[in-house]
């Protein structure tokens, strides 16, 4: 890889000159689409992050209208840990996952690699390097041999890239009960109201009482959209979702 084209990362003046660079990167190693987003702290609201990317607008417009951020199982892997990612269709478990990599499929975003953003003042964020072809065995010994360069690339990324990040906004984690919490873990890890019901003794529909409340008070919809919430607001700890 040419050392100029890193360093061009560095000395573009705009937010999609930057982008043009990145994904010219992502090209050289086979990559034809390219994300980049990142937002001042780990606390942030996702959908307000900087990003930077190629993929197919429908799908970028279809992904946000729908808040897949909160479904994506790679979005809170890079929550959990700073090791890369490759993409595998088991790593999308639960149907709303697994819906969420067919439809991206069809946009030709099959097979990948993210590496994770952590920066030194709370920046959160991660870099996908994506393509359309089979997540087989010969795609992730092709992505292995290329880590240590692509982890050079984020690292470039992340240092050009955190100017054009909005400055993170001070947002007060909502208080939850010691039983929402409880609640909020057993989610986490994929039990059902019923299932939570039989391990704390309380009834399924006193369950589903707490999850509305914590639902109300993160403001969101879904369970998955609250669990998301309250990982990135220190509220709960991921599972390592890959043991």
């Amino acid at each position: 890889m040419k050392t100029v084209d890193l360093d061009e990362l560095l000395h573009t003046d705009t937010a999609s000159s930057w982008g043009e660079a990145l994904f010219a990167l992502g090209r050289q190693y086979g990559f034809d689409k390219v994300l980049f987003g990142m937002s001042g702290s780990r606390h942030a609201r996702l959908e307000n992050a900087f990003i930077q990317s190629n993929y197919p607008t429908k799908w970028r417009e279809r992904y946000d209208a729908e808040r897949f951020a909160y479904v994506d199982p790679v979005v809170s892997h890079c929550m959990a840990t700073t090791l890369p990612l490759v993409w595998q269709p088991e790593l999308f478990r639960s149907p709303a996952q697994r819906a969420l990599y067919e439809e991206a499929c069809t946009h030709g975003i099959r097979a990948g690699v993210t590496f994770p953003i952590h920066g030194p003042n709370g920046e959160f964020g991660l870099l996908s390097f994506a393509v359309d072809a089979a997540a087989d065995g010969a795609f992730v010994r092709d992505v292995a041999s290329m880590l240590p360069d692509l982890a050079l690339v984020r690292d470039y990324a992340f240092a050009s890239g955190v100017r054009f990040c909005p400055p993170p906004t001070q947002e007060a984690a909502p208080r939850l009960t010691p039983r929402e919490l409880e609640v909020l873990n057993w989610v986490m890890v994929g039990k059902s109201s019923w299932e939570i019901s039989k391990i704390t003794g309380c009834s399924e529909a006193t369950v589903n009482f707490h999850m509305g409340n914590i639902r109300q008070k993160f403001n969101v919809n879904t369970r998955q959209q609250a669990v998301v919430r309250a990982i990135s607001l220190g509220l709960i700890t991921p599972e390592d979702h890959h043991r």
